[in-house]
């Protein structure tokens, strides 16, 4: 469910202190200065999603910052991704300085000082995330804090967009979904501070997990002939091209890894007695070939004989792999 601190009902005099503690209470411990003679109301509505917190935030001008006091006083360490939709917003941290417009993104350290000052009414959506789970060094994470990332184009868009979907369906998501999904983020977030610093290092430990979780997806629904790279993407929070990232070290794409599996096990099942009562049509289907003649194709491109002939000969002489598939 969740979490939403207002203070719209309250009047004009105690909007200050109540907005100080529902800043503090949705994000970290700040510094929460308003600029407005007579604050206007202000709204944090707030949803946990596996590990990661996604808030969004609307109110009046003001400056809230996080001093050497605050930090040592709460020393949790976050990585907060600011999706900025309405109003700008000056930050700094870390030396920098960027004004970060509408349809602009910016990372955040919660454990270094920083300042963020908004001049008029804004609205904007955050993703907290626990720092040590983002797979980055440290010196390249402070190289890009208080920088304007714009999600019109290469990773950045791709960040941009799937924070947004991400926030759209929260409320639909399981603790496990939403612990997907947040992997996946930071997944994209690494490949992002990757790209802008010019690193071409394999990020594998973190895409290992990801793909073994894909592979393990696509097992599980083998049987759906309708299982395609944007499926599989959707159901496990990602973009089409990150899936197909994911595959490229494997030397495959992933039809071809699809297409490899369902093999494998249509070879291993006409060999059982199920197939006398199934046929070859009918094992193809149980394993996702809606077309026994593609099937047919296949199995003679991997194997180098037809389904019958496998069948009729006992499993040889073509006791092999198939070839994994463009």
């Amino acid at each position: 469910m969740p979490t939403e601190l207002s203070t719209t009902s309250l009047s004009a005099a105690d909007r200050a202190e109540c907005w100080h503690e529902a800043v503090s209470r949705a994000f970290v411990p700040m510094a929460v200065n308003l600029l407005e003679e007579e604050p206007s109301p202000g709204t944090i509505v707030s949803r946990q999603l596996g590990p990661v917190r996604i808030s969004r935030v609307q109110a009046g001008p003001q400056v809230v910052s996080r001093g050497r006091h605050l930090i040592a006083k709460d020393d949790r360490r976050s990585l907060i991704v600011s999706l900025q939709e309405r109003g700008s917003a000056i930050k700094e941290q870390d030396g920098r300085e960027a004004l970060i417009r509408p349809g602009e993104f910016s990372l955040t350290d919660s454990s270094h000082l920083f300042r963020k000052k908004l001049d008029g009414g804004f609205a904007f959506t955050s993703f907290q995330f626990p720092r040590a789970d983002l797979d980055v060094p440290e010196r390249d994470l402070r190289a890009l804090t208080a920088t304007a990332f714009t999600g019109s184009e290469g990773i950045a868009a791709l960040v941009a967009t799937y924070l947004a979907q991400m926030a759209r369906e929260a409320g639909g998501l399981e603790e496990a979904a939403g612990r997907r999904a947040a992997a996946t983020a930071l997944d994209l977030v690494a490949q992002l501070v990757d790209e802008r610093l010019g690193r071409g290092r394999a990020r594998t430990p973190r895409n290992a997990a990801s793909l073994e979780r894909v592979k393990a997806h696509i097992v599980r629904n083998l049987y759906d002939p309708d299982l395609s790279p944007a499926g599989i993407a959707a159901a496990n929070f990602m973009s089409v091209r990150f899936l197909h990232k994911l595959f490229q070290p494997e030397g495959v794409t992933v039809g071809g890894w699809i297409r490899t599996q369902r093999l494998e096990r249509c070879r291993r099942d006409l060999l059982r007695p199920m197939a006398g009562e199934l046929g070859v049509a009918g094992v193809a289907r149980r394993w996702g070939f809606a077309n026994s003649s593609h099937f047919s194709r296949a199995f003679r491109a991997a194997y180098g004989m037809t389904p019958r002939d496998w069948q009729l000969g006992g499993g040889g002489p073509a006791d092999q792999h198939p070839a994994a598939g463009a």
